[in-house]
């Protein structure tokens, strides 16, 4: 009699344990489609930016005659930019890293391009040029609306990685914590604008 209630002891236990491991699992799964989804949020909106830039190229290229190397180093970045990517699934700290800088690349091109555009006041009345203008500022803000959903997706998946029990069934089934969006270096500081 004893042995029979072990064994239903240890049954008990097993199917309490099944029962978890299944609701970890599939708590997991959730929570890291969640991250991949998002993470493409955040790759549409530099689509979307990188799909403007040669419109932007072209209409300031129409409207005024200025340094070409600053059009080089738009194009040559966001051809850079474009170049990478990364799959959700081989998100790591080093990929991240490598797609922000060439993400940074393009946005310092872009400053150095809009800069350029100031100093042509025929370019600033420009229509296109004002709606691509204002397109850009729009996509600039989606980018950071997307990277900040995606930090907040990626912290809740780390917590569920990491918390105990979770971060045992973790292990066990192979979920490792998610990368974040870093500020760049310097980004603490104000950006000094000259004219």
């Amino acid at each position: 009699m004893r042995s029979f209630t072990t064994l239903a002891v240890v049954v008990g236990i097993l199917a309490i344990l099944l029962i978890a491991g299944c609701s970890s699992y599939n708590g997991f799964v959730d929570a890291e489609e969640n991250v991949e989804q998002v993470w493409s949020d955040v790759e549409t909106q530099y689509q979307r930016r990188s799909d403007l830039i040669p419109n932007l190229v072209n209409t300031v290229k129409g409207a005024a005659e200025f340094e070409r190397g600053t059009l080089e180093a738009v194009t040559e970045a966001r051809a850079k930019a474009s170049s990478i990517n990364i799959n959700a699934n081989d998100l790591s700290p080093e990929m991240l890293e490598q797609f922000q800088a060439a993400q940074a690349q393009v946005s310092q091109g872009l400053g150095r391009l809009l800069a350029t555009a100031e100093a042509y006041p025929q370019l600033q009345s420009n229509q296109q040029f004002q709606a691509l203008q204002d397109e850009l500022a729009g996509t600039e803000n989606r980018i950071a609306v997307a990277r900040s959903r995606f930090n907040e997706t990626a912290t809740e998946y780390n917590k569920q990685v990491r918390r105990f029990p979770g971060a045992v069934f973790a292990t066990v089934f192979g979920f490792d914590q998610k990368p974040q969006f870093q500020a760049e270096a310097g980004a603490q500081n104000a950006p000094t604008v000259e004219f």
